[in-house]
């Protein structure tokens, strides 16, 4: 028996492109896109970022001096968050779900790029639980990032479901009793839901 559903957000729940924002960078700094993703690389800094140990501002100004950008804090975040598109779960999947499971959201993300989300997305309020890696400090596939979400999900891991679309990840969920599968598409996931006895309608 399940008793909470949790989704990945990148290219699960909403999809990403990191090369426009590689683009949209390259436009205001002396750097190709090429170069402007192998100079942020080199830094370590969006790991760091996203595991919490870097607060947003210092990681906009040491990023703005390794790239030479001449923008403020505000137009940098625009811009650092230019790369989310398309919603790929449909709303109506969500709604059912929060109103029959726990459901809870499990990313690897950072303070600006969930801003973002909070404001973009509004099918946000359908989660219970937000289990982001930049507040609990651990980042996917570290066994910590999976044990917050059980704890949150208030059950036990094998009454949790859990999709991703990076099968390292599926793989770590699935090491702690976690029923996981790799997210391929909405119409996918909505199959393994119903195989499942799952109902969101």
């Amino acid at each position: 028996m399940y008793r909470a559903v949790i989704f990945d957000l990148g290219k699960v729940l909403v999809y990403f492109d990191f090369q426009r924002g590689f683009e949209a960078l390259a436009g205001i700094c002396p750097y190709s896109a090429a170069e402007v993703r192998r100079r942020i690389a080199s830094t370590g800094l969006v790991e760091r970022f996203e595991t919490g140990l870097v607060e947003p501002r210092d990681f906009v100004e040491r990023l703005s001096r390794t790239l030479k950008l001449k923008i403020d804090y505000d137009e940098f975040c625009r811009i650092w968050s230019c790369i989310f598109t398309e919603r790929l779960i449909p709303e109506c999947m969500l709604a059912g779900l929060a109103a029959r499971y726990r459901l809870v959201l499990l990313s690897n993300t950072n303070a600006i790029h969930f801003e973002a989300i909070r404001r973009d997305y509004p099918w946000l309020r359908y989660f219970h639980e937000l289990v982001l890696s930049y507040e609990v400090k651990a980042m996917k596939p570290d066994a910590a990032i999976f044990r917050e979400a059980i704890r949150r999900a208030g059950c036990r891991p094998e009454e949790c479901f859990y999709t991703d679309d990076i099968p390292a990840y599926v793989e770590a969920a699935r090491a702690l009793g976690i029923d996981a599968v790799r997210f391929e598409s909405a119409a996918r996931i909505a199959a393994e839901l119903r195989a499942r006895g799952i109902s969101w309608e």
